[in-house]
């Protein structure tokens, strides 16, 4: 028998040991490997432990709160809760106190009515197969306190509820487009309320807060293990922020808003109100609104800052104070109104295209004429001077307000015609908030102030005031002259008689303003629409002329039933409502109606039958004189006067004594005292404060009379 060799086995061996060295060696690298590396496969070990036995809990900031002047709270943040049901048996473990839904056409009987929805619809959530548990649908969300109740009342086993929180605005349709609204968004399990419009939106990283977290070890059921280190971040609350909004004086414009639309109609309809001495916005609202519970809103624009639009002949205000500031006003002056022909044939005319005959400058603004405005840039100033002043005003800039996308508006003219159009506020746009800004230098001795809607922000746990607005002014833009002078046309403009804003003339004759109307642009072209509603009707006024308290600027594209009677219904009333919140005068209270009465020739009728005349009309009357007939009468014939106006009767006494016109503006003394034969000289702008003849002196002929004339305000 042949015997094996050993040779074989002995390489086969070797082999084995060789491959078995190698694959320790393999073994020891990857074991090194595991040891020395951050990452195996792509994936952190240090983190994936750190996960399996360490526990994170977010511990989320409460948003802050949003409040009027008044202390109201306009935006808050509510409990709210998503319904569950558990539906998998397993949960049970003790059969007398069942944890799952054991009766299922019960359940859905009795919610049913609770959820608004129906027994069918619970039903197809109740019966699904495999799941541990269930919601109900967008009708399960967000449910309210009381309805939590309602449903825990019903002892029904299985049902549970997540509780989250949503923001909640408890005066629903209020001052909507200023605070916005803010709304709950999920990320990785984690809700969170962010704001999406308004305030919500400018401020949301303030009001959000700063969430905090709490981070222990765990053990295999996910509690902490004892003893074992806690690392803790307390969450930064939310801070709230306290609006200069007046509720009640938000709450007059909201409702002369609604009142007005009881009776007109308008694709938009914007009220702002500012006090007058500080800038800081009491009211301002645009009709349609919204509820930013529901957010039912038809334009994400705020009207009062974020869509520009054309504003018309408010701006004859600045284009005036242009003129006057630059040292080149003659109120005095005059020119032929009606229809002006520009160098390259345009022609631009009144809104009376017939015009009113050779008219002063002071005229031409309370008649609002476009020809004067053109006549007084032709003469008196240029493209350059127009638009630095407008500039200075805060127009074609933002103004810094604290609302989300503000728009700075446009003020592009170059060649003739567009300058003449951009004086009467054509070819040019603004915004309500630049326009009761650009009123600021009025009411402040020629101070331009900046508006601020932010009062305060409070810091809730510690009451510490983290920031507080006040009064800041600019620059100075305006003389007191200038200033003076503007209060003097502002109020002929609406307290003269027969003149643009003579519908918002109101008892006592204190709202003065600028009326507007401007042409609509042509989206689709060039030019203008020529529709009879295609307009942008506006109005930019104070109030009390006095002492003013509040700056009012309102504005409607395509009113019905005339271009300013929505307005000017909405501005009496508010303004009225204004005067009796701030108690000026309490004699208000019971309102006498404006009436309205054109004079008739009194001229040579006897005094006891005029006086009977004027008095069944209630009309207010002097006489001057102990003559027996009317030698003269201011105002003249067929002149039209209020109720509130005063008529002059001059008799043919042939020894007529000087009058008393202190208190009277310039424009009713001097036309009084030219009718008795006076030469008058005025001195300032404004109303009379001082008379060179005293009262009751004998008027001789070449009798001459100086009267010092001031604002009738303290600046």
């Amino acid at each position: 028998m042949k015997k094996k060799k050993k040779g074989n086995n002995i390489k086969y061996s070797k082999t084995i040991i060789l491959i078995s060295l190698l694959l320790f060696a393999l073994m020891i690298a990857r074991v090194c490997e595991l040891a020395l590396s951050n990452k195996i496969d792509g994936v952190n070990l240090k983190e994936l432990a750190s996960k399996r036995t360490t526990k994170t809990e977010i511990l989320q900031a409460k948003r802050g709160n949003i409040y009027s002047k008044n202390n109201d709270i306009l935006a808050q943040n509510v409990a709210s809760y998503k319904l569950i049901a558990y539906l998998d048996p397993k949960r049970t473990t003790n059969k007398k106190k069942p944890q799952h839904i054991v009766d299922k056409e019960q359940t859905a009987k009795q919610l049913a009515p609770i959820l608004q929805m129906s027994e069918e619809e619970i039903l197809k959530y109740l019966n699904k197969e495999n799941v541990y548990q269930t919601e109900f649908g967008s009708k399960g969300k967000g449910l309210n306190e009381i309805t939590k109740k309602q449903i825990e009342d019903l002892n029904l086993p299985g049902l549970d509820f997540i509780e989250s929180y949503k923001r909640y605005y408890p005066k629903g349709d209020f001052a909507s487009y200023t605070i916005g609204y803010a709304k709950t968004t999920k990320e990785d399990n984690d809700e969170t309320i962010s704001g999406e419009m308004g305030i919500e939106k400018y401020y949301d990283k303030i009001l959000k807060g700063e969430d905090g977290y709490i981070t222990y070890q765990k053990d295999l059921q996910g509690y902490q293990i004892a003893d074992t280190s806690v690392v803790r971040k307390d969450a930064s609350q939310g801070k709230d922020i306290y609006l200069t909004i007046d509720s009640n004086i938000q709450f007059f414009v909201e409702q002369s808003l609604i009142n007005a639309d009881k009776n007109y109609d308008w694709d938009w309809f914007n009220i702002t109100i500012i006090d007058a001495k500080t800038a800081a916005v009491l009211a301002t609202a645009t009709h349609p609104s919204f509820d930013p519970n529901l957010r039912n809103m038809t334009s994400y624009l705020d009207m009062t800052v974020s869509a520009p639009y054309e504003p018309g002949s408010t701006m004859k205000t600045f284009t005036y104070m242009a003129a006057m500031e630059n040292g080149v006003y003659n109120g005095n002056e005059t020119y032929q109104s009606g229809v002006y022909t520009t160098t390259d044939g345009t022609q631009i005319g009144d809104w009376n295209r017939n015009g009113w005959g050779t008219i002063s400058f002071d005229k031409g603004y309370a008649m609002s004429s476009n020809v004067g405005v053109i006549n007084l840039i032709n003469r008196h100033l240029s493209s350059i001077m127009l638009r630095q002043y407008f500039r200075k005003l805060g127009f074609g800039k933002k103004t810094g307000i604290s609302l989300p996308n503000e728009s700075a508006g446009s003020l592009n003219f170059k060649y003739e015609t567009e300058i003449y159009n951009a004086g009467f506020g054509q070819g040019i746009t603004t915004t309500p908030i630049q326009n009761v800004q650009a009123l600021t230098p009025i009411t402040n001795d020629g101070m331009l102030l900046k508006p601020y809607i932010i009062e305060k922000i409070v810091d809730p746990e510690t009451q510490e005031v983290l920031l507080k607005n006040e009064r800041n002014e600019q620059e100075r833009v305006a003389s007191t002259n200038t200033v003076q002078k503007m209060i003097q046309l502002m109020d002929d403009c609406v307290n003269g008689i027969g003149n643009t804003g003579s519908g918002y003339r109101i008892e006592g004759g204190e709202l003065i303003g600028k009326t507007g109307t401007a042409q609509i642009a042509n989206e689709n072209g060039g030019g203008y629409l020529s529709g009879e509603a295609d307009i942008i009707s506006s109005f930019a006024g104070i109030y009390p002329k006095s002492n003013p308290q509040i700056i009012i600027y309102a504005s409607v594209k395509r009113p019905t039933a005339g271009s300013q009677k929505p307005i000017s219904n909405a501005i009496k009333e508010i303004v009225q409502n204004i005067s009796k919140y701030y108690r000026n005068d309490d004699s208000q209270t019971t309102t006498v109606p404006v009436t309205e009465y054109k004079l008739p020739s009194f001229i040579n009728k006897k005094i006891d039958l005029v006086k009977t005349t004027l008095d069944t009309k209630q009309m207010k009357y002097i006489i001057i004189g102990n003559g027996n007939k009317v030698a003269k009468q201011s105002p003249k014939a067929t002149k039209t006067v209020t109720n509130n106006d005063t008529i002059y009767l001059i008799t043919n006494d042939n020894e007529l004594m000087v009058p008393n016109v202190i208190g009277l503006s310039s424009k009713v003394a001097k036309d009084l005292l030219e009718e008795l034969g006076i030469k008058v000289n005025l001195n300032g702008v404004g109303y009379v404060t001082e008379q060179s003849i005293a009262e009751n002196t004998k008027i001789t002929e070449g009798l001459e009379m100086n009267l010092t004339l001031s604002p009738k305000f303290t600046p």
